[in-house]
């Protein structure tokens, strides 16, 4: 027998799609992937999340998240989904061998920050490693920091940490910006931006907490240390939607398109970062989650009535 609803994915929009289908006796099921918990689970302190005045874990919040949806009868499935057909009702989604149907399904896969892969990064991620200024630059108020990038969302994610940073340098690999002329002048007009060109970097010091970077002139090949609190990685993010390729509708970048929650599928939903490329934050995540969840609610009683 079909589902009446599945979730595919378990990030913040996933859990809270989870919770209003329990809530509404929809008796979810939720395909919460290996990696379970989204891109918060790679977050240490979460301060920006409504009801913890204290800050809390990333992991943790995941967590309690992840208990409410279950308390209200949502079954978890602890596997990656490989493959889709949302050709015809009841909709098909396979993980591996396994297969199951739905008469609804709710996306919820997320966006994957694009990381540098150099010695250093992933040790350091949470502890100075950051890939997002606006959940993590609070945490750097009169440190030094760099950002690794040159379009847009990298001059974003700088403007945003003079905010709280003593310097910000910003280190590109090219020798001028890919962003727009205004945000590129912006960032060049900063007082406490500095930028270093034609620069790569190919490591991030430190044991518990970033110390600096090692860097490497592309046009010479010197290799020189550059002091530092924090390093923000801002070369973009990839949504996770290569099992919806020629399911869904998907823009240029590779994102779902949408209008509110309804995907170019009738029945099928998405919410949070697999749709958003502006905000990127848990707690739109999770608004757009309920959404979803409440689209696809109504959307099964339209189809009910006779």
């Amino acid at each position: 027998m079909a589902e009446k609803i599945l979730i595919i994915g378990s990030g913040p929009a996933g859990l809270t799609a989870a919770i209003y289908a329990a809530r509404a006796d929809l008796e979810p099921m939720m395909i919460e992937g290996f990696a379970r918990g989204g891109q918060l689970m790679i977050t240490t302190d979460v301060e920006n999340y409504p009801g913890f005045p204290d800050g809390i874990m990333g992991p943790d919040l995941m967590e309690q998240f992840r208990k409410q949806a279950e308390r209200f009868g949502t079954r978890l499935v602890t596997a990656d989904v490989t493959k889709v057909d949302f050709s015809q009702r009841p909709f098909k989604v396979w993980s591996g061998e396994d297969e199951y149907e739905a008469e609804s399904v709710v996306i919820s896969t997320g966006a994957s920050a694009r990381w540098l892969g150099i010695p250093g990064e992933e040790k350091l991620r949470g502890y100075g490693v950051s890939a997002c200024a606006t959940c993590d630059g609070f945490f750097f108020r009169d440190k030094e920091i760099a950002v690794v990038g040159g379009g847009d969302s990298a001059m974003e994610e700088a403007l945003f940490l003079t905010k709280f940073a003593s310097k910000v340098t910003i280190i590109h690999r090219r020798d001028e910006f890919r962003a727009s002329k205004i945000m590129a002048q912006r960032a060049l007009d900063h007082e406490k931006i500095e930028v270093i060109w034609d620069t790569v970097v190919e490591e991030v010091l430190g044991d518990n907490s970033v110390t600096g970077v090692k860097i490497r002139n592309r046009n010479t090949d010197e290799v020189t240390e550059l002091k530092l609190d924090g390093l923000f990685i801002a070369i973009g993010h990839d949504p996770n939607t290569k099992i919806f390729e020629g399911q869904l509708e998907l823009d240029e970048e590779g994102y779902i398109v949408a209008e509110g929650s309804r995907t170019s599928v009738a029945g099928v939903f998405a919410g949070g970062d697999v749709v958003d490329k502006v905000y990127r934050q848990a707690i739109t995540a999770a608004g757009m989650g309920c959404a979803a969840a409440l689209d696809a609610e109504r959307w099964l009683e339209s189809q009910e009535t006779p």
